[in-house]
């Protein structure tokens, strides 16, 4: 068994039992990044390699600080590392040099983790597909002529690829659930608040995004989410520090699973979406588990509305003074000119109006809860698609009158914060993968992390499924 293909708590063992060195990792990492990433571009701003060796040399010298000790990581590239570039993928940052670590990479540094480069993420996070003007496209190592999902596709191509162990993301609309889905990996948005964000900007109002861990198994995102989680007293909102990894093996026998589908049809998907995923729950209940198809539980028009209004209010805070710049503007995509202007022209009353929008489906989620354990839709409503394509146009004949509205089934979890972990549910008939939302009560983080596990312990996807060595990972 390649040393790659071994879970990242089981490296983190053998790096403490010194049956591993960090410059053994090391070395295996670069060499499966070089015959690798050339065609994937996953990872991006790579280190000098005899420096990342070195700095393995000495790590393997010092006290053992955490469980990521000695273990290679690359950072989505909207986060900072500090002395390394956070372009965001945009040109107006290429050669921005961080100055310090965000958040939660200074967190992942002092658990010993080795930083290797960034992970490839489309123009400041926005559309599921990841391309930008500064590092090019993350292709889909399933298929190199398919996208491999984002926003964090980089990241979560890295980790079908074993070119890192585990990888941290964000999720605002799915960047961690749909790329999850389209490489076999799994990927966990957190309840909000769990994951602090740098202290820059606004803290109080714009509750959408987060960020989380990435794995190929619930137990390493376990793990990563206990270093990168906890309140930081420099933001207002947060929460706790909570153990997770000693807790997450558990009995779903008798768990009750509300299978939402398609949203009662609101929510198009491709052919063989469904039939995946509903193949799925039969392991499900298989385990035990009893499995609910439950009606759309609340207007999905209305989510939209509300999910719409108030992410472009959001991304017009944080960009608007790139747009008021006219030399910025102009090197800015199309889907942040619209996002700006769309937030820009919004009043303090439509705001509100998205805000009860959001109380009203929260207050309904309870209900829910009330009668099933976990919630579970697809992770994507189609498969990936070519990797010269902006985004998806239409879906089983109907029209995707924006950029994103291809991606409209990971909003209500988003919009609300709920807890949620894409897992691998399987291939199409093109060999592609696909995944399935499963969504926890609020703070019920732990009890998503349960499921995920069983479920993972029953059928392993990644390590039986991982894509085609690395010499045949080749474009013709």
């Amino acid at each position: 068994m390649d040393i790659l293909d071994w879970d990242a708590l089981d490296l983190s063992a053998l790096l403490e039992a010194r049956e591993l060195s960090a410059v053994e990792l090391m070395r295996a990492t670069l060499e499966r990044i070089t015959a690798v990433n050339e065609d994937v571009n996953a990872i991006v701003s790579l280190r000098d390699p005899d420096r990342l060796l070195d700095e393995a040399r000495a790590i393997d010298q010092t006290e053992r600080r955490g469980w990521l000790h000695g273990m290679p990581l690359a950072v989505k590239d909207l986060a900072n590392v500090e002395g390394l570039p956070t372009s965001q993928g945009s040109p107006l940052h290429a050669r921005t040099i961080a100055p310090q670590d965000s958040v939660f990479v200074e967190r992942m540094r002092r658990a010993g983790a080795l930083f290797i480069g960034k992970t490839n993420t489309p123009e400041f996070g926005l559309g599921s597909h990841t391309f930008n003007s500064v590092h090019g496209a993350t292709r889909n190592p399933y298929d190199l002529t398919r996208s491999a999902g984002g926003s964090s596709g980089g990241a979560a191509a890295a980790l079908a690829t074993r070119m890192v162990p585990v990888a941290d993301g964000s999720d605002m609309m799915g960047s961690l659930r749909n790329p999850a889905a389209w490489n076999n990996v799994y990927g966990f948005r957190p309840t909000w608040g769990r994951v602090p964000s740098d202290p820059d900007g606004d803290l109080f109002l714009h509750q959408l995004s987060t960020n989380g861990p990435m794995g190929r198994s619930p137990a390493d995102i376990a793990a990563l989410l206990e270093v990168m989680g906890g309140w930081d007293i420099r933001q207002p909102h947060g929460l706790l520090p909570q153990m997770f990894v000693d807790r997450i093996r558990t009995n779903v026998n008798g768990l009750r699973i509300g299978w939402l589908a398609d949203w009662g049809g609101a929510y198009p998907t491709e052919s063989g979406v469904l039939d995946t995923c509903e193949a799925a729950l039969d392991v499900f209940e298989q385990l035990g588990c009893q499995v609910e198809h439950i009606e759309a539980p609340f207007p999905a028009a209305r989510l939209w509305e509300a999910w719409t209004t108030l992410r472009s209010w959001a991304i017009a805070g944080n960009l608007s003074p790139l747009f008021a710049n006219r030399a910025s503007r102009a090197q800015l995509k199309e889907e942040a000119l619209w996002e700006i202007e769309q937030g820009m022209a919004l009043s303090a009353m439509a705001v509100h109006r998205a805000s009860v929008a959001r109380s009203d489906w929260f207050r309904k989620a309870l209900d829910l809860f009330a009668e099933v354990d976990v919630l579970m839709l697809p992770s994507a409503q189609v498969w990936p698609f070519p990797v010269e394509q902006r985004h998806p146009v239409g879906i089983a004949g109907q029209e995707m009158d924006t950029y994103h509205r291809w991606m409209e089934i990971v909003i209500p979890v988003s919009l609300i914060g709920l807890p949620c972990m894409s897992i691998p549910a399987g291939f199409g008939q093109q060999g592609l993968p696909m995944g399935m939302q499963l969504v926890g009560p609020p703070r019920g983080d732990l009890r998503v992390l349960q499921v995920a596990q069983a479920w993972h312990e029953a059928t392993k996807w990644p390590a039986k499924h991982p894509p085609r060595p690395a010499q045949s990972l080749r474009l013709h």
